[in-house]
């Protein structure tokens, strides 16, 4: 029952929002996006507990949310950690032990409406306005980015120029928000009206259009180390995406793999990116 409305919500969402674009195009924007924005999942299961409630450190207030934050102490640099869409710290349980082994110092929280943090939605432009407030509390050196925390972190570094960041990790990231919005429109199979009132929305709210937001344009702007993994047959963000993003970014190195999938939890994965941080 539940993969028959899996596969039967998003097309009656997106009727919907036809239907009420007609009469309203700024309400159906407003709904599509706040829809867009909303995650379904992410917070901490009881099997995930034991392994965060040890890390636990201060909850940071950033706009009303509480945003959750984890440390796990070394003599060396200190990392942050960016999860993806729908998921949480646990995530980066693997990665940790890799790092703790090497004597990184480790930071990582949960995004806004994942894990323990409170929030109702999510996107980049709150995510990287997150990150800046904890990267002024922690001030880590380096960042590691999954998915959309990839994207996220590199956003970070274009908008904000933080100083004290001299790299950064993006493990199977999207480039292109057009992209992402032309998935989004095929899923829920909304027509041209509520795209445009969407790309208007955006605009109105946050003072860009759909093909505005590119992170291998922002990528340009990079002065810092970067790597970039991603496998070839990753489902989730297409491997153009980081070889856009590592053709404009200077300094940077792209790690083609083939057959990890988008999670990318491997030791040979993390192994890498420990290394990285080390050289």
């Amino acid at each position: 029952m539940r993969k028959l409305l899996n596969r039967l919500l998003p097309p009656l969402y997106g009727a919907y929002f036809n239907f009420i674009a007609l009469f309203s195009e700024k309400m159906a924007a407003e709904k599509a996006f706040t829809l867009f924005v909303t995650p379904r999942k992410g917070k901490v299961l009881p099997i995930q507990k034991a392994f965060l409630e040890d890390a636990m450190d201060q909850v940071i207030t950033i706009g009303g949310m509480g945003l959750q934050t984890y440390h796990w102490p070394g003599e060396k640099e200190r990392v942050l950690l960016l999860h993806g869409w729908e998921s949480n710290t646990f995530r980066w349980k693997k990665l940790i032990k890799e790092l703790r082994n090497n004597g990184f110092d480790i930071v990582a929280f949960d995004a806004p409406a994942h894990g323990k943090s409170t929030g109702v939605i999510f996107n980049v432009i709150l995510y990287a306005e997150c990150v800046e407030e904890i990267c002024k509390v922690y001030k880590p050196k380096h960042i590691v980015g999954h998915s959309v925390g990839g994207m996220t972190a590199v956003y970070h570094q274009y908008a904000y120029d933080s100083k004290g960041i001299e790299k950064i990790v993006t493990i199977g990231s999207p480039s292109e928000f057009p992209e992402i919005m032309d998935q989004y429109q095929k899923l829920l199979r909304f027509n041209n009206r509520v795209m445009r009132a969407l790309d208007n929305y955006l605009y109105k709210h946050f003072g860009f259009r759909i093909k505005d937001f590119s992170t291998s344009q922002f990528a340009k702007e990079l002065k810092i180390k970067g790597l970039l993994i991603h496998d070839e047959l990753d489902t989730i963000a297409p491997f153009s995406s980081s070889e856009r993003v590592h053709a404009s970014w200077e300094g940077s190195k792209l790690i083609r793999t083939r057959g990890l999938g988008h999670s990318m939890h491997q030791e040979q994965v993390n192994q890498q990116i420990a290394d990285f941080l080390k050289s």
